[in-house]
């Protein structure tokens, strides 16, 4: 099984090349929040210092789908 590598909100959006402002993350990483393709690390305090965010099983899937499309 792969690890699991957790990160946050700005190494998030910096890895996609988005600035690090809240818009950013409305409209780039909260749907995927919402797909399952990413999870947050404590979900029971969404609005953490400390929240953290990791592909699932489910987003892991998808890009490997995405991998072998190329």
């Amino acid at each position: 099984m792969p690890v699991k590598l957790s990160k946050d909100t700005a190494e998030l959006l910096e890895i996609s090349g988005l600035a690090n402002v809240y818009m950013n993350y409305k409209r780039h990483l909260f749907p995927l929040i919402g797909k399952g393709y990413i999870e947050m690390t404590i979900p029971e305090k969404p609005n953490s210092r400390l929240q953290k965010y990791r592909l699932t099983d489910k987003g892991l899937e998808m890009l490997r789908e995405e991998d072998g499309d190329e």
